[in-house]
């Protein structure tokens, strides 16, 4: 897939105010990804306000609750294109309580943006932000130092806050750390580079975004197909026929490999690969695909197709991270529903190991008190035995959530470090 066709999901993230929405605006704005009536709509709303220009932000704060507060309280998706690229944005909630929706929005990023606002610079939430970014494996950070124009477009302040940042960004593990200096609210750096940072000599942030290698982060070296259905359509023409469908976790799948079926250790090879009707000699993730085998084998929604050389853990304890998404403190004496890929099991919390400080990333192993929003380190018993990978090297395989039986509600999102 050429650079220019490829897909980039990024996230923004940042403090209250930072100016997340009017940079998503901007990007929209400038690159006349906007249609005439929803500039219209906003042109409007702006007047209604009292501004004397558009208020870009509007066009991710579509909820009215948010208009009215002036804040962004869930997480809004837009999309766009340019002649380059196509693009997923998800603008993520500043306040602290809205944690949990950072990590649904950053869940599926290739990328993040980072928020500073030039005359605060770092604040809690970037530390925040930054390591959820980290946690979830994002390899791609652009940190933004917003409202240079309230400090004058001073370089030294921009500098002094890419130290800061540097300082403590070494004690996360994301490999690509680009900075940038913008006004979003004039568009200084943001599509067009600035005239009044004459002084940085980088591109402006949609170059960046159009430019931005993804391709190579994704894992296609481990093979791991978690079959979701089973396809038998009963008809005159295809009676024999069995197919397995899902969507490729890792790794390049080809007509003819050798392939292993677990939990059962069967092994055959692949005779077809469809992608809808269309026959494919190879697949690749995130492809969602049907798979046929040369062998009749007796599989069912959870199992996986691997390379018997290359195989993930079968665990039934594992140590993972968690973020605490549900309103009610973790009780580790309840059983709650693992769902890991295609599979879901019954499991139970046998211990919380620590509980992160997101400033100072320190482990508390005192304070194991769970409740919404916070980082810990936990010990997981399934009834039943998973097929996992460690989550940096493989964010499906390596990653799971946690549902709470009696209210059916997502309580947890959990990242799984070396079995």
């Amino acid at each position: 897939m050429s650079q220019q066709n490829s897909l980039l999901r990024f996230t923004t993230a940042g403090s209250v105010d930072d100016g997340k929405s009017t940079l998503i605006g901007r990007l929209l704005y400038d690159s006349k990804s906007i249609f005439e009536d929803q500039l219209e709509a906003i042109e409007s709303s702006s007047r209604q306000k009292g501004l004397e220009t558009a208020d870009l932000s509007l066009l991710t704060d579509g909820l009215r609750a948010e208009r009215e507060q002036g804040i962004t309280i869930d997480v809004a998706y837009r999309y766009f294109a340019t002649p380059k690229r196509k693009f997923i944005i998800a603008d993520t909630p500043g306040h602290v309580q809205y944690t949990r929706n950072m990590v649904t929005g950053a869940s599926t990023a290739n990328l993040a943006i980072i928020l500073i606002d030039a005359r605060h610079g770092l604040v809690e939430q970037t530390h925040r932000h930054s390591f959820i970014a980290s946690l979830l494996g994002i390899k791609h950070l652009v940190v933004c130092v917003n409202k240079m124009d309230l400090v004058d477009f001073a370089e030294d302040r921009y500098r002094e806050i890419m130290q800061d940042f540097r300082n403590f960004s070494s004690r996360l593990d994301v490999p690509d750390i680009k900075f940038i200096p913008i006004s979003a609210l004039l568009g200084d750096n943001v599509v067009d580079a600035s005239v009044n940072m004459a002084w940085y000599d980088g591109g402006p942030l949609l170059h960046h975004l159009e430019e931005v290698h993804v391709g190579s982060d994704r894992n296609l070296q481990d093979c791991r197909f978690p079959v979701q259905s089973v396809i038998r359509p009963q008809l005159d023409d295809a009676r024999d026929f069995r197919g397995y469908a899902g969507r490729v976790a890792s790794g390049i799948f080809k007509v003819g490999d050798q392939i292993i079926a677990l939990p059962s250790g069967m092994k055959s090879s692949i005779k077809e690969i469809f992608v809808g009707h269309d026959s494919r000699q190879k697949a690749f993730p995130p492809q969602s695909v049907t798979m046929t085998l040369n062998h009749d084998i007796d599989l069912s929604r959870g199992d996986m197709l691997v390379r018997e050389n290359n195989q993930p853990a079968s665990v039934q304890e594992l140590d993972a991270q968690i973020c605490w998404l549900g309103d009610h403190p973790m009780n580790p004496g309840l059983r709650y529903i693992v769902r890991h890929g295609t599979t879901e099991t019954k499991s139970m919390i046998r211990e919380v190991l620590y509980k992160l400080d997101i400033n100072t990333l320190h482990r508390n192993e005192e304070d194991t008190a769970i409740g919404m929003n916070d980082i810990a380190r936990i010990r997981l018993r399934t009834a039943s035995p998973l097929l996992v990978d460690d989550y940096r090297r493989n964010r499906t395989t390596g990653s799971f959530i946690l549902i709470d039986p009696g209210t059916n509600l997502t309580v947890a999102a959990g990242f799984i470090s070396s079995p």
